[in-house]
């Protein structure tokens, strides 16, 4: 099984994020020895936001770009090889102002490609990308799966609709959250990381 790891924290070694997208890759590989993990970091290695050049890029044929498209489609090209190689999704998914982070969502317009990942049919848009298990490890300061403030949660709700339309509808979520919470920030990422059945 091929493992695609996704971290959009820049908050290195001290993302909750991480954390628990490491634990959810750890139980993976528990159950499934053998599996290999591909870890694109957008944090530290960020895709473009897309410009003119590169939505020009996506919708001239291959054969007829120019040396400057073929460059400003490579981002696109290696995310989308990298999504269909991989047979489980773990991306984490760090809380920024009520939704995911800029470089995350990057990475998702660059993956998200008409003819490619996803097609318009008589009935409607079909996704592509199917077969796929994803897993989101989001994280979070505040309480955003229950109560008052669920409502301000953009960052999941975004996600499953996104992933559903590109074809990925296995979808689970893990949080850590509350982690800026005295009273949940002991125990936050382990209850994140043992919600988790694999």
């Amino acid at each position: 099984m091929q493992i695609l790891q996704i971290i959009s924290s820049a908050r290195g070694a001290e993302s909750y994020s991480t954390r628990l997208s490491q634990g959810i890759i750890d139980k993976l590989l528990a159950a499934h020895p053998g599996s290999t993990v591909v870890v694109r970091n957008v944090a530290t290695h960020p895709f473009p936001h897309l410009e003119e050049a590169h939505l020009q890029a996506y919708f001239t044929p291959a054969e007829g770009r120019s040396a400057e498209q073929q460059q400003a489609v490579r981002h696109s090209d290696e995310a989308i090889v990298e999504v269909l190689a991989a047979d489980v999704l773990v991306l984490g998914v760090p809380f920024y102002n009520f939704s995911i982070a800029s470089s995350l969502k990057a990475w998702l317009d660059h993956l998200t490609r008409a003819g490619i990942t996803f097609r318009y049919t008589p009935t409607g848009p079909e996704g592509l990308i199917t077969g796929k298990k994803v897993y989101l490890a989001v994280a979070s300061g505040g309480i955003y799966s229950e109560g008052p403030q669920q409502a301000a949660d953009f960052a999941v709700p975004y996600l499953r609709w996104m992933l559903g339309f590109l074809g990925m509808t296995d979808v689970t979520v893990a949080r850590a959250e509350g982690v800026k919470l005295p009273e949940f920030q002991a125990t936050a990422l382990q209850k994140g990381i043992e919600s988790v059945v694999v």
